[in-house]
């Protein structure tokens, strides 16, 4: 699951720049899309949701290390030192981001198939935009509302869908726990969205991170006394993929796309997420959506662009 907003742009992009930058943004979309099908290919080799996890935090922990290393070691005269507070508050945002976030997440998939819980997570920023209105006293706009009702009127036929596709069964279980991993992750981006201008995406991002991997170590510990070397050898090179696939690489992608496209534009091209997500599904673990699925799912990606676009016209 995983994009960082900032408001940090460099004062002069150029055309080329911009091109590269949504390049990056694309290729992050489709790298972070494929996790959900690495996660159901793995839980096709008898791993419990917390040990792949905890697989995918230890292969990806020693990239964030040397880009954490490397960040401070990096002159960043853009940027503010985080006050004992900050680094603080990144290390929850991490924890909230990365950690509780992802774990919804990986519970979720073990009931519901990849397409329908990329689905599901793809409303996050309709709730940064119910959080912001509520927490934050931004009000809503009339075209906003336009956007609200179509990404959930899409989200409730994907599950008419799924109950007349015979996926009843743990159908709400596990989108309840996907809708919450979605809600949970608006929550960190509006939390970091003061921080991320201030401390730099590299620096933000690495620690966050690593944050989180450690708060997944502990809870794997906690349970499993980090028994993690038993898998089938499928799920080890799964895990891997998915670190360095579906997780390091794309964060930093979107990230830099962010840093000199804006957010706006940024999530008008990762809008081609979930439609990734539906033809990897399709490819690898033969899912096939329904008629009120395929509905359901323009209505979703419709409302997610109407915002993103209209915030960026404005």
């Amino acid at each position: 699951m995983n994009s960082n907003t900032s408001t940090h742009q460099d004062p002069i992009v150029s055309r080329r720049q911009q091109l590269i930058a949504a390049a990056l943004v694309f290729t992050g979309a489709l790298c972070f899309s494929a996790k959900a099908v690495f996660i159901k290919l793995a839980y096709q080799y008898n791993i419990d949701s917390i040990s792949l996890l905890t697989l995918r935090m230890v292969f990806s922990m020693p990239l964030f290390l040397i880009l954490a290393w490397w960040s401070l070691r990096k002159k960043q005269s853009a940027y503010t030192e985080p006050t004992r507070r900050e680094w603080l508050y990144i290390v929850l945002l991490g924890i909230l981001g990365y950690y509780l976030a992802s774990m919804l997440d990986f519970l979720g998939l073990q009931y519901i198939g990849a397409s329908l819980e990329r689905l599901i997570l793809f409303v996050y920023p309709t709730m940064v935009l119910i959080l912001s209105a509520v927490f934050l006293r931004q009000p809503i706009q009339r075209d906003q509302y336009i956007a609200l009702t179509l990404t959930y009127v899409g989200v409730a036929l994907a599950f008419i869908g799924g109950i007349e596709l015979n996926e009843k069964r743990d159908l709400f279980l596990g989108g309840g726990l996907i809708f919450l991993s979605a809600f949970v992750y608006a929550c960190y981006l509006i939390g970091s969205g003061k921080l991320l201008p201030k401390v730099g995406t590299l620096r933000f991002t690495s620690y966050a991170m690593m944050s989180a991997c450690f708060g997944v170590l502990i809870h794997h510990g906690l349970l499993y006394q980090w028994r993690l070397f038993h898998f089938a050898p499928e799920v080890y090179q799964l895990s891997i993929v998915m670190a360095v696939l579906s997780t390091v690489l794309p964060a930093f992608m979107i990230s830099e796309g962010i840093r000199l496209i804006g957010a706006g534009n940024a999530a008008i091209i990762g809008s081609v997420g979930p439609i990734s997500t539906i033809i990897l599904a399709y490819i690898f673990l033969g899912e096939r959506l329904g008629t009120w699925q395929w509905v359901g799912a323009t209505l979703v990606i419709a409302g997610v662009f109407w915002i993103s676009f209209r915030k960026h016209r404005r």
